[in-house]
């Protein structure tokens, strides 16, 4: 009977590991929702145009994240009123990093072409999923 119960609780915690995230999954997820938040509060109007990576190639990814980290510092609130949700928003966004592989990308930040706060946000969290 003790064995059973032990088998059974064995069983049971080795299901609730494997179906738990993995944290640097949970974190991706935390960073593509505030991405998505940033969108609704973002400045649209008489916004700085920023360089939009889109579909970079597996080499240039590196480069990629490195231009929208860039184009998220730029970006500004709508209101005064939701720069607070705002700024936390873009902080958590910005811890977010990824491993220079070391592989030469030929493209850089300039060379992909400018478009608005939203269109960039949209390309990044593309990119994050």
């Amino acid at each position: 009977m003790k064995r059973m119960i032990i088998f059974c609780m064995l069983s049971f915690c080795s299901t609730v590991v494997l179906t738990a995230a993995s944290p640097r999954t949970v974190k991706y997820r935390q960073i593509h929702q505030k991405i998505l938040q940033l969108e609704t509060m973002v400045k649209e109007k008489d916004a700085e145009l920023l360089h939009t990576p889109e579909n970079p190639v597996e080499g240039c990814l590196y480069t990629a994240v490195t231009c929208f980290k860039k184009g998220i510092q730029k970006l500004q609130p709508v209101s005064s009123q939701e720069n607070e949700k705002f700024t936390k928003a873009i902080r958590i966004v910005s811890k977010f990093t990824y491993r220079d592989p070391g592989e030469q990308c030929e493209s850089t930040c300039e060379s992909y072409e400018k478009k608005t706060p939203k269109e960039f946000l949209k390309a990044f969290a593309n990119l994050m999923q």
